[in-house]
């Protein structure tokens, strides 16, 4: 959705588009860093800094303490590489980290798999609608739970 397209890079090219982001707020891609980004690409649904560093541990075999996963993936947050599920309290990858939106997730009760949608004209509405209330809003995160197309076949079979 939203009101333009985005080119969405895949495996290395996303991880070199990730890289160049983040070197372009001013900070460094550490071996550690492009670890626990390529941990969270692996994960087909949102993944808590507990799940990475399980991934992590078991890919390296040495235990990686979830706190230094949690302070990356603020970094990353932060530099618009990873989108916080607040409701999970788990992470997801930006795949187009050049550009910015407000976060809409459709988030399946059923399996977790976790959707981002782009709609600059919801979230215009929804920043308006807090600027007339005499609300600054930093960084507005929609979540919609229920069940995605296959959870719902499913459970109709």
């Amino acid at each position: 959705m939203g009101n333009h397209g985005h080119h969405e890079p895949e495996g290395e090219a996303l991880l070199t588009a990730a890289q160049a982001a983040l070197e372009r707020s001013g900070e460094q891609w550490t071996a550690m860093r492009g670890n626990v980004f390529a941990a969270l690409t692996a994960f087909d649904k949102p993944a808590s800094a507990y799940d990475i560093a399980e991934a992590m541990s078991a890919t390296q075999g040495r235990r990686i303490a979830a706190n230094s996963i949690y302070r990356i993936l603020d970094l990353f947050v932060t530099a618009n590489l990873a989108q916080r599920v607040e409701s999970a309290n788990a992470y997801v990858v930006n795949a187009h980290p050049g550009c910015r939106h407000d976060c809409i997730f459709l988030i399946c009760d059923g399996c977790g798999r976790t959707t981002h949608l782009d709609d600059d004209r919801l979230t215009a509405a929804l920043r308006e609608t807090a600027g007339t209330a005499g609300f600054a809003p930093e960084r507005p995160v929609i979540e919609v739970r229920g069940r995605c197309a296959e959870c719902r076949d499913a459970a109709a079979a």
